[in-house]
């Protein structure tokens, strides 16, 4: 496993990190998490919201008793997970209150990356930030980031954090992927020149990059367009054309002898601000197979070869919002 910067701060996490969501059962969640941990994975991301709050009861239970220094936790707070008016959102309430939530449950003194997990339009930003900066001092927290932030929700933070001397954002976990590139237009550019450093997700476009759903045919049986999400992917993923064109990704990632997973996963970590790709699984057999993806280059004629294949179902549209904005409030074992 290879281990990069994240951003310009002293964290290094893992190029492949384990998104800790509860796709099935617990005990399976607990299993695929042991997995990665037996595969060289130290960065584990989930959030309070993921099975609501049960995926970090189970990833605290699984790496209690892991050396602590050796491993990197990473979860957020913003989506709903009670029923009161202030159980969502990045109010300085919510936020305490959601943080010491998930520290009871991680079973941990503190968190690694704590991270806003939407903007939210409805608190003042400078309230928000001084929550944030306030675990930090308490010693709760080491580094806040933020996920899925525009190039101007992330600019204001960082004037207010420098106007004010708050704790600064060191990271932005957003989608990312050969077919999902909205952040290079404008979200990267920024996150380069600031010192901000990337955490992939979705890095297999929700498992259209594994190779598993064939022009023509139906999707496999258990997978996730098989199942309720059908719909989602129904709005443009499963056309036949944009499946032929990744079809067309197969010789190529023969000729290097690599998968369509592990091709997918290093064309992201190509992005040198790009500090490590957020994978899920529903078995131990596909975490094996994902983090051989770690340090593994390619070169720039093969960088071109994909975007010829695949340029004409690029979503680069920087006004629109994620292909999915509610996956955080589901489990998923494909991102």
């Amino acid at each position: 496993m290879k281990y990069r910067a994240l951003g310009k701060s002293g964290l290094k996490v893992s190029e492949i990190a384990y998104g800790s969501w509860i796709s099935h059962t617990e005990r399976s969640a607990a299993e695929l998490a042991r997995e990665a941990l037996r595969q060289g994975i130290t960065t584990f991301d989930t959030a309070d919201v993921y099975g609501r709050t049960r995926a970090e009861s189970v990833l605290g239970t699984v790496l209690r008793g892991v050396h602590r220094e050796s491993i990197e936790i990473s979860t957020k707070v913003y989506a709903r997970i009670g029923p009161g008016a202030n159980d969502r959102g990045l109010s300085r309430k919510h936020i305490m209150e959601a943080a010491h939530g998930s520290l009871r449950r991680l079973k941990t003194d503190y968190i690694d990356l704590y991270q806003a997990h939407r903007y939210d339009p409805g608190v003042p930003l400078e309230e928000t930030l001084r929550a944030f900066d306030d675990l930090v001092r308490q010693g709760k927290v080491l580094y806040i980031g933020v996920s899925e932030w525009t190039a101007g929700q992330i600019t204001a933070a960082l004037e207010i954090a420098g106007q004010l001397g708050l704790d600064r954002i060191i990271s932005n976990q957003a989608q990312y992927s050969m077919l999902w590139r909205v952040i290079e237009a404008d979200v990267i550019p920024l996150t380069e020149r600031e010192g901000i450093g990337h955490l992939a997700w979705s890095p297999l476009a929700q498992g259209l990059l594994t190779g598993k759903y064939l022009p023509g045919a139906a999707p496999p049986a258990g997978s996730r367009a098989a199942g309720p999400a059908r719909s989602e992917f129904a709005s443009g993923s499963l056309t036949d054309d944009v499946l032929k064109r990744i079809a067309q990704l197969a010789p190529l990632a023969a000729e290097l002898g690599v998968s369509m997973p592990q091709l997918a996963l290093a064309w992201v970590l190509r992005n040198p601000n790009v500090a490590s790709a957020i994978v899920g699984a529903s078995t131990p057999e596909q975490i094996a197979h994902n983090v051989l993806a770690s340090g593994i280059q390619l070169s720039d004629d093969i960088a071109a070869r994909i975007d010829e294949i695949i340029e004409p179902i690029v979503e680069r549209d920087p006004a629109r919002t994620p292909a999915h904005p509610s996956d955080f409030y589901r489990d998923s074992a494909e991102l």
